[in-house]
């Protein structure tokens, strides 16, 4: 099966392109490295959840925007690869939670992230790690995600 037969069996699919919010590309390869641009849990240009973990924004839903934001990162490899077969594995995700000084649940947001991958690449897709609170992310999103692929 495909990364995305794969994803559809699990009730997966991959978005339409985001709106780029600056002047970058969403993603670039290096050699047999591919470096994915920050991408958030956006539709139709505009985060579908906002707000801070621990205020206000359920561990749920910024669970789900992680989820976006993970498969918006498959879309972006998929526009510079041309078939996300390619890949060979997921070395790094950094996932930035935008949260209270007081939330710690930050690796259950970032497992959303993880089981995307996983699911689209099996065991390959997870690969190293960081999850990390911050203050402030663009339009608010709760969730944003860098990821680096082996291809």
């Amino acid at each position: 099966m495909t990364p995305e037969e794969r994803l559809a069996a699990a009730g997966l699919s991959l978005p339409a392109a985001p709106t780029r919010l600056g002047d970058y590309r969403p993603a670039v390869r290096v050699g047999d490295l591919l470096f994915v641009s920050g991408q958030t849990g956006t539709r139709d240009g505009h985060p579908v959840w906002t707000g801070r973990c621990g205020e206000g924004l359920s561990i749920e839903d910024a669970c789900r925007s992680a989820e976006l934001a993970g498969l918006n990162a498959l879309l972006a490899m998929r526009t510079v690869l041309g078939e996300l077969d390619r890949v060979r594995a997921v070395a790094r995700v950094t996932v930035y939670v935008r949260s209270t000084d007081t939330f710690t649940a930050h690796p259950t947001v970032a497992d959303a992230v993880t089981a995307v991958f996983h699911t689209a690449f099996g065991p390959p897709g997870r690969g190293a790690r960081s999850a990390i609170g911050v203050a402030s992310l663009p339009q608010g999103a709760p969730v944003e995600i860098d990821v680096i692929a082996v291809v």
